[in-house]
């Protein structure tokens, strides 16, 4: 698998997040990030990810296990929580980078990166389409069964356990 040496990989850090946690589990990036690079042969994996000033340190480690991070300022919304959508940097990334890159990995089940999976595929540029959960992901996706791995699958080796660390 990634027969060819120089892919990238580019990751909706939010979905991820989001999908695994919903799945039940937690995701050691840093064990992530070598799995990307010894599968697939990733040589950069770009990180979507909302910036949010507190969270520095974690920007840090994820710095430290290999992933360039892109940020997308964030809106605080009346909840109180923090959003910040990254699917037009992800998209953009991916194109500016096309030249650059054998092949790509997208990481997310938002049905928004359908054109961009589509796309890839029909350029022979998709490496694999990652999904974060097998039961919530969009159904545009069924097109591409054959290029999905589904990381519910990978919860053994990925799962982030303080006795591992």
């Amino acid at each position: 698998m990634g027969s060819k040496g120089n892919n990238y990989a580019f990751i909706d850090s939010q979905n991820v997040n989001l999908a695994i946690r919903d799945s039940g589990w937690q995701l050691d990036f840093a064990r992530f990030r070598k799995y990307l690079k010894d599968k697939f042969r990733i040589t950069k994996a770009f990180l979507f990810i909302g910036f949010v000033a507190e969270n520095e340190s974690l920007y840090t480690s994820l710095q430290e296990a290999g992933y360039i991070l892109v940020f997308k300022p964030t809106l605080l919304l009346p909840s109180g929580k923090a959003k910040g959508n990254v699917d037009a940097e992800l998209v953009l990334y991916a194109m500016i980078e096309f030249r650059n890159y054998s092949q790509a990995l997208v990481v997310s089940g938002d049905g928004d990166f359908f054109c961009l999976v589509d796309y890839l595929k029909g350029k022979q540029k998709l490496l694999k389409l990652v999904i974060p959960n097998r039961r919530k992901y969009s159904s545009l996706y069924r097109k591409f069964m054959s290029d999905i791995v589904f990381m519910n699958d990978l919860k053994p080796k990925l799962a982030y356990s303080k006795k591992k660390r």
